[in-house]
């Protein structure tokens, strides 16, 4: 292909669309980074919390009236309680188990939550257009980019810059990482690490719910739209390195950029070269390119 003929616009297009899917695969992968490198659970309801924060958005604007503005706030704050909610009744009493543990029980709780919604709703999917604000395209030269992708593009890197500054760079993010690490040293000092590391793991699907709501408007909503996305983001964190904040975020935005080009060089790999990378980084770093070494 000529990219410097007719393929540069298709090229630049690719570029600017796997950077909106990236956008998706890093605030989602950051929501696993901070669940696990503060509470060590393996999140497989991950998906399902990310469709939950969509679907609660269609439901209040066709039985509420509630418009997206109002659902990019509120959505993240009722999941975050319901995952609070899930901390306190059933993670917490698998915290000195197997990682296993938690693994097959935050996929039993995925797994009830979509098809509860399944069998209310459907499979099919369920439009949901964006804010009157947001509607319309920019003509960029080489693509027209509807202004909602370029929203959520930004949007996303905010939250996700804001949440690195916080846990990587402030005495709250120290004080967490010390409660992870060690609990009754930090209890000491008349912290309530329980009450900590619940609100935590509310943070934490309150991001997967934050981008439901962003996903809303691009992809259709449906009670099984986590489900292809939550195997390529547990791909991204792996390559990151499991618990790494920078690295999911750095990861999730290049791997969206890199599925791109491939869609335009070689379409048949692009459901695929994600895996690829992951094989490849695990041979060559098992650690993930941002993590630590054990």
């Amino acid at each position: 292909m000529d990219i410097f003929g007719a393929g540069l616009p298709a090229l630049l297009s690719q570029l600017l669309i796997g950077l909106v899917n990236g956008s998706f695969y890093a605030i989602l992968s950051l929501g696993l980074a901070v669940i696990f490198g503060l509470l060590n659970v393996i999140n497989f309801a991950h998906g399902a919390l990310f469709m939950l924060g969509a679907v609660l958005s269609w439901i209040a604007m066709s039985r509420w009236g509630l418009g997206y503005w109002p659902m990019l706030l509120l959505a993240p704050l009722v999941v975050g309680l319901f995952g609070m909610l899930i901390e306190r009744l059933l993670l917490r009493r698998i915290y000195q188990l197997d990682h296993l543990y938690g693994l097959l029980l935050t996929l039993g709780l995925a797994l009830l939550i979509e098809g509860g919604f399944r069998s209310v709703y459907g499979a099919s999917g369920l439009p949901y257009d964006p804010p009157e604000a947001l509607m319309g395209a920019t003509d960029l030269g080489f693509m027209v980019l509807p202004n909602y992708r370029a929203w959520v593009v930004v949007a996303s890197l905010a939250v996700c810059l804001a949440t690195w500054y916080v846990i990587e760079k402030t005495p709250l993010g120290a004080l967490l990482r010390a409660g992870t690490e060690n609990p009754r040293l930090v209890e000491a000092f008349g912290i309530n690490v329980p009450l900590m590391i619940t609100l935590t793991y509310g943070f934490g699907v309150a991001l997967a719910a934050f981008a439901g709501v962003l996903a809303a408007p691009v992809y259709q909503v449906s009670p099984l739209m986590g489900q292809n996305l939550i195997i390529v983001v547990f791909a991204v964190v792996v390559i990151g390195g499991m618990g790494s904040i920078l690295g999911s975020i750095l990861t999730g935005l290049g791997l969206g950029v890199i599925e791109g080009l491939t869609k335009v060089f070689y379409p048949e790999a692009s459901s695929t070269v994600v895996f690829v990378i992951m094989a490849i980084v695990l041979l060559v770093r098992p650690a993930g390119l941002f993590g630590k070494d054990s």
